[in-house]
């Protein structure tokens, strides 16, 4: 089935267009969700609020602002990061201590707030703690950033580097080190 053809089902309203989209795009966006949350029960509800949502938004989804897949997958994203932000996770997920945290989990799993980076965060620069805060609390690929602050895309990722260099250069290497390596990340994408 081509895209056109599924988003003239899902503006339609034609129910059986979910099914084929869970059918060809569900491994893939329960996959993101997982990363993200971590747990393949929370994971399975991401997937399930995810295809609500995809089918009550429908109308809003539009062809010339991008492709399907993506929609869904920011839609997943999005979702998956509000389920990390509910106090059950949270109260699950807490952890204390910065290197047993770093020794347990893979720096794609951690969750900002196990690592104080609010407080590091709180002490930036205001052009470099809004970029941090869009990019690591709200989930924000550069480019989002760049829409949204209307600021070029080389701007963003300069201010990232830079970002990247003030909490170098500002907290100590045990504070900042996962912070820094996760920052990183996002300017390889």
């Amino acid at each position: 089935m081509s895209e056109e053809t599924i988003t003239q089902l899902l503006h339609n309203r034609q129910q059986e267009v979910v099914s084929y989209l869970y059918d060809n795009y569900g491994a893939s966006l329960f996959g993101v969700a997982l990363r993200i949350v971590r747990s393949r029960e929370l994971a399975e509800q991401v997937l399930q609020d995810t295809f609500v949502k995809i089918w009550k938004n429908s109308a809003n989804y539009d062809q010339t602002k991008g492709r399907l897949f993506t929609w869904m997958l920011n839609i997943t994203r999005n979702t998956a990061i509000d389920a990390t932000r509910t106090n059950y996770y949270q109260f699950y997920t807490r952890t204390d201590d910065v290197t047993a945290l770093y020794a347990s989990e893979s720096a794609d799993q951690i969750h900002p707030d196990h690592i104080g980076v609010r407080q590091m965060v709180d002490k930036m620069e205001e052009k470099y703690r809004v970029l941090i805060e869009k990019i690591y609390f709200e989930g924000y690929t550069q480019q989002e950033i760049s829409d949204e602050l209307d600021i070029p895309i080389g701007t963003v990722k300069t201010r990232l580097r830079a970002a990247i260099d003030q909490l170098r250069t500002t907290f100590t290497a045990g504070e900042v080190a996962m912070l820094v390596f996760i920052l990183e990340k996002y300017l390889e994408q």
